[in-house]
């Protein structure tokens, strides 16, 4: 699968296009803004992305009124084909949001039950109750995602409903040719829908990647040969963050060990999980990093950790931005994009993951851990690499069984002699790839 083999990026269109907050109705073409992106993106090395909502909405994408039109503030779905096609040459993987557990007032199946009532035909693609009403005063309830009225969740257990669902996608890949999907809020679709979604999206496209949006819980119930392909790795995005301000590196550790490691009850050994260090719904890392010598640190320690890495657009420069200020302002929109020595690292970090057989597919063991460094070993049949990380201020030499003398730095291409100790300096990370 490629993307087991890929670095992610990830745009939220309307807030990176600049499109104003409330859908007004006016065409513009916003989107064709990715295409600038472009050199950037190649530069920076990642090989797919992954957009946010970008169908027509109410407001913020995930309030959808309508599967099969890219959204009137982006432009027009040629205006997307363009962008797409431009994508694919630059050898760019699409990713789209289906956000297919609920949909938006302005819907225009909602709206026709709102209007018609009981004669509405649309009735059972959602959960209504017309004795009952809801905080809008239609004069009947409705299910709204965790009471979110704005969104209405849909009868996924309803043939229509699945069939337009399934026939949007088959548009997705007719006009776009795209190559997976996102789903939104994943921990809440219905099993036996998501059995049909990957079955469909099997038949559509060899290689059709599907990754759930999962918080909790186990990744299991959704992530196997049936349904999903990967989830978003929440676990490990809290102990990402939270080991390097506590300076507590057993707190990422234990998460990878029980997700990852050599014991036979390990969660998910073999699978490809989402890697992320923030999105569009949390803080920026560099906002909530209490040591901005940690942000490289974090970075490498993502790429090197199992998993498919994703970057959020522009905390590749560092950007900032406070969940306490409101969804907004973690999704904004940048002029151009920046570089600086933090884009050199991660691109330097892109390519040495994407080119690595074992940081790709490698088994995880533990080699070295203490509160504020670790090392441990991704390993195949071909290659093994230890990822190590100081966090301290403070140079450390780590003294342990490398298995071989010699090694090169995947991330600067240096080399790395074993004997006598490995020093690491102050805020450090490797990639060492040992020698036969």
């Amino acid at each position: 699968m490629w993307a087991y083999e890929s670095v992610f990026y990830q745009i939220y269109p309307l807030g990176f296009c600049g499109a104003p907050f409330e859908n007004d109705g006016v065409s513009a073409n916003r989107i064709q803004k990715v295409k600038d992106w472009i050199p950037h993106l190649e530069k920076l090395g990642v090989n797919a992305i992954y957009f946010s909502p970008l169908f027509e909405s109410d407001t913020h994408g995930y309030n959808a009124r309508d599967y099969r039109k890219i959204d009137v503030r982006l432009g027009t779905n040629e205006d997307f084909k363009e962008v797409c096609d431009a994508l694919h040459e630059a050898g760019i993987r699409v990713v789209l949001d289906g956000v297919f557990n609920h949909a938006g007032r302005g819907f225009f199946a909602f709206q026709d039950v709102v209007q018609n009532r009981e004669n509405s035909k649309y009735r059972d693609w959602f959960h209504i109750d017309f004795n009952g009403n809801s905080n809008y005063n239609d004069g009947l309830w409705y299910e709204g995602w965790e009471g979110n009225y704005d969104l209405v969740k849909l009868n996924l257990r309803n043939e229509e409903v699945i069939q337009y669902l399934l026939e949007s996608i088959d548009l997705w890949v007719k006009e776009w040719n795209i190559d997976g999907l996102r789903l939104d809020v994943a921990y809440c679709l219905d099993h036996d829908f998501v059995r049909r979604l990957r079955s469909h999206c099997d038949s559509l496209k060899e290689d059709f990647f599907l990754v759930g949006e999962m918080l909790h819980g186990d990744y299991n119930q959704l992530v196997n040969d049936a349904m999903l392909h990967s989830s978003t790795n929440y676990e490990c995005y809290k102990g990402l963050h939270s080991s390097f301000n506590s300076m507590n590196m057993f707190e990422i550790n234990h998460s990878l060990l029980r997700q990852f490691g050599p014991e036979n009850w390990t969660l998910y050994k073999g699978k490809h999980l989402l890697s992320f260090v923030d999105n569009h719904d949390v803080s920026r890392i560099a906002t909530i990093l209490g040591n901005s010598s940690h942000l490289p640190l974090i970075y490498a320690l993502a790429f090197g950790m199992p998993g498919i890495p994703c970057v959020y657009y522009g905390s590749e420069w560092g950007e900032k931005g406070d969940k306490k200020n409101g969804d907004p302002s973690l999704r904004p929109s940048f002029d151009a994009p920046k570089w600086n020595e933090l884009t050199d690292w991660i691109a330097s970090l892109t390519a040495a993951k994407k080119n690595s057989n074992a940081l790709n597919y490698g088994d995880f063991r533990s080699v070295v851990l203490t509160n504020k460094q670790c090392i441990f070993e991704r390993k195949t049949d071909s290659e093994r690499v230890l990822v190590a990380i100081n966090a301290d201020s403070e140079p450390y030499t780590a003294h342990f069984d490398a298995g071989c003398g010699m090694a090169e730095d995947l991330i600067t291409g240096k080399t790395h002699d074993f004997g006598g100790g490995s020093e690491l300096p102050p805020y450090s990370a490797y990639f060492w790839k040992c020698e036969k």
